[in-house]
């Protein structure tokens, strides 16, 4: 297995992937909240729009796709980022990420009783990131051990 410090470049490169696609849905959802737009969604639902409209869009007065811009673009500072700081920064992210993303969904299905694809498309991605940073994360670990062993 390969030096933490020197690799790990495919799971670093589908972490990468995963924060910029989850970027991309922040960003529409932020535009579309910003612009008024309805957001598109498969079969012409309307639970994206009825989402994007409720008093939970936003915390604060900031859109609640904003702080997932902010989120991913950290995230994919730390996956592109060697280190095992960055592995970590990267998973509590996510993990803060996903611990939102239940809380939101609960909101979305119980209280404002809608489901928009593109907020499942985001709680798959930072579920998915915090998997595979999870598993970046243990092979920090065994790589550290090694390391060490050498030593």
């Amino acid at each position: 297995m390969m030096d933490f410090r020197e690799g790990h470049r495919g799971l670093r490169a589908l972490l990468a992937a995963l924060a910029a696609a989850g970027f991309a849905i922040s960003a529409y959802l932020a535009w579309t909240h910003v612009s008024g737009a309805a957001p598109v969604c498969v079969g012409n639902s309307d639970g994206c729009e009825t989402i994007q409209t409720s008093r939970y869009s936003e915390i604060l007065g900031v859109p609640v796709a904003a702080l997932g811009l902010f989120a991913y673009a950290t995230m994919l500072v730390c996956a592109v980022l060697r280190g095992e700081g960055a592995a970590i920064l990267g998973v509590f992210l996510a993990l803060i990420g996903v611990l939102f993303s239940a809380y939101l969904t609960y909101l979305d299905l119980f209280v404002i009783r809608a489901i928009c694809q593109w907020c499942m498309a985001n709680v798959a991605a930072v579920i998915a990131y915090l998997v595979f940073g999870t598993v970046r994360l243990r092979l920090a670990g065994s790589d550290a051990l090694k390391t060490a062993d050498r030593r």
